[in-house]
């Protein structure tokens, strides 16, 4: 898509890091357009980058044949009022990175028959090791699929799922995910230093075992109940720490806040369709 000019509507950190990651991948700076009502942000893009900055909307989509909304999810309506009469649906994609913000809602705000593709991307997308899940409405052509993962792909994973009410799920694991591991992190850290070992010492030591379960689960075929088990040698301390978390019933646990996120996923995502509508 080296031909592809792109305009990103909002200029925050999930912008920031998908234009440093198609930069990155080789993609052209100068195909690249920014919109902000920030102009000290829209500055720092323009000499960090080299791409076009305006604070006009509607100039930025002009100049794009991919437009991607990038903005606050309470502020997609007022965005979408303002773009839609420079939309032409015969040539222009739109991504919408805006969490629970649904094609339905979408395509009413930016008209019939407008190619749609929503993205729910997570927040190790800044550091371009993000998993991003896309589902794209039935106007998106094939090549047009390409570009939308050509875009999320300089920023990590992309997956495709076929039905939007996979989303509310895809939102609880991944999109809130990175929470859940960090709460594993702090617990690991603060019980390490009730045994008496330094702060310091416990910070490297879990994000270090962290990274390397997740590379080595990465690197393997086996499923993580196999990778588990081959490192539970019988009677040994891991075992014992295993008996202990399987006891307090760990799996209904994260079973439960699952649920939880992909209810509250839901009625954000009902909230923000009738309150922006």
């Amino acid at each position: 898509m080296t031909n592809e000019r792109i305009a990103f509507i909002g200029g925050g950190n999930m912008a920031r890091s998908l234009i440093g990651g198609l930069i990155g991948d080789g993609y052209d700076s100068a195909g690249l357009w920014v919109s902000d009502p920030d102009a000290q942000r829209l500055g720092q893009l323009a000499d960090h980058f080299g791409v076009h900055t305006t604070q006009s909307n509607s100039e930025a989509v002009q100049h794009a044949d991919t437009i991607i909304l990038a903005v606050k999810p309470q502020a997609m309506h007022q965005v979408a009022e303002q773009i839609k009469d420079h939309l032409d649906a015969s040539r222009h994609l739109v991504i919408s990175i805006a969490a629970g913000i649904r094609t339905q809602a979408l395509e009413a705000w930016l008209g019939e028959g407008m190619p749609i593709v929503r993205a729910m991307p997570n927040t190790p997308a800044l550091v371009q090791s993000g998993a991003t899940v896309l589902i794209a409405n039935p106007m998106v052509s094939t090549a047009q699929r390409d570009a939308a993962e050509t875009v999320l792909r300089s920023v990590g994973l992309v997956l495709w799922v076929v039905d939007e009410a996979q989303m509310d799920s895809v939102t609880a694991l991944s999109g809130c995910g990175p929470a859940y591991f960090f709460l594993v992190m702090e617990c690991l850290e603060k019980a390490a230093q009730q045994q008496g070992l330094p702060a310091r010492l416990t910070r490297l030591l879990t994000l270090h075992t962290a990274f390397g379960a997740a590379k080595l689960a990465l690197e393997s075929e086996e499923d993580s109940a196999t990778l588990r088990a081959r490192v539970t040698s019988p009677g040994g301390a891991t075992e014992q720490a295993i008996k202990v978390l399987q006891q307090a019933n760990l799996q209904s646990l994260f079973d439960d806040a699952l649920k939880a996120a992909q209810q509250r996923s839901m009625e954000l995502a009902d909230q923000l369709g009738r309150n922006n509508g």
